[in-house]
């Protein structure tokens, strides 16, 4: 429970009612053991909307009105833990299994998709751009796209502009780092990503539990560390989703700690235990 301190209360009727919000908005799912994570990072929130009670809050956030704040709420909730080619061995099956094939595509006059969801601040996106130019380096003059897409507006924000901690960046390997990443001279201390590559990713706000405005297939989905938020119901929905916006034999990423059950169902079939492939 909150310290003594703290000038509003957080009863279990409010920790309901969020992890209620929680569940229609984003299909996230909230056991009793986040109860103390969410009283500290909505907390925040209550003192900065002027609110003095979760109660009064809440009563806001579930109007027309707190619609934005809903979003923040949501934002609050979740974590935004990413970098620059984390989990390299999924660059490396980018790199030399899938965009060898779109490289043919694209020669043959057809288009290349890859897509980023729940891009977070962006690093993943940027990331696969700079895979792709490795090898395809006249991308930006093909039908070649990345998408990035998160729910929180502010990190799609940052993903958009490209502009990084200097330390962050260090995980970028060196060649591609001269390439494409210069000193930011408006902000010491950071970075930013430059060049013609910024012509390939596009950053847009989505909701992975809503509709999708999406009608290009792609040849490649990263969806890494979302759905251990989300209820095992709407964790297979998603599977399933995100292998109907493949192309046959495109392939499907997800995180070290997560497994698509339903294999089948969604026609895939696992290359390694996070990796899995369309079938056609």
């Amino acid at each position: 429970m909150p310290s003594a301190d703290i000038d509003f209360g957080y009863s279990d009727a409010d920790f309901r009612r969020v992890r209620q919000i929680a569940m229609a908005e984003a299909g996230i799912s909230l056991p009793e053991t986040k109860k103390n994570l969410v009283y500290s990072r909505l907390s925040r929130r209550i003192r900065e909307t002027g609110y003095h009670s979760f109660n009064s809050y809440l009563d806001f956030v579930v109007t027309k009105a707190g619609e934005k704040e809903r979003d923040k709420l949501i934002c609050a909730i979740t974590t935004n833990v990413t970098s620059f080619f984390r989990e390299g061995h999924h660059f490396e099956h980018l790199h030399d299994v899938v965009l060898p094939q779109i490289a043919r595509n694209l020669r043959a006059g057809g288009m290349g998709r890859l897509w980023s969801a729940a891009c977070s601040t962006g690093q993943e996106a940027w990331s696969m751009a700079m895979t792709t130019m490795d090898v395809i380096p006249d991308a930006p003059s093909l039908d070649m796209k990345i998408l990035g897409t998160d729910i929180n507006r502010d990190v799609v924000d940052v993903g958009r502009r490209g502009v990084y901690l200097s330390q962050d960046i260090n995980a970028i390997p060196s060649t591609m780092k001269k390439k494409w990443v210069v000193e930011d001279k408006d902000e010491p201390g950071y970075s930013m990503i430059t060049g013609e590559i910024r012509e390939l990713p596009v950053f847009n706000i989505l909701n992975l539990n809503s509709n999708w405005p999406i009608r290009k297939k792609f040849d490649a989905i990263f969806c890494r560390n979302v759905v251990i938020y989300f209820s095992a119901e709407t964790r297979e929905a998603l599977w399933k989703r995100l292998a109907d916006h493949l192309v046959p034999g495109g392939y499907l990423y997800v995180g070290h700690s997560e497994r698509v059950e339903r294999q089948d169902e969604c026609n895939l079939t696992a290359e390694s235990s996070t990796i899995y492939r369309k079938r056609g």
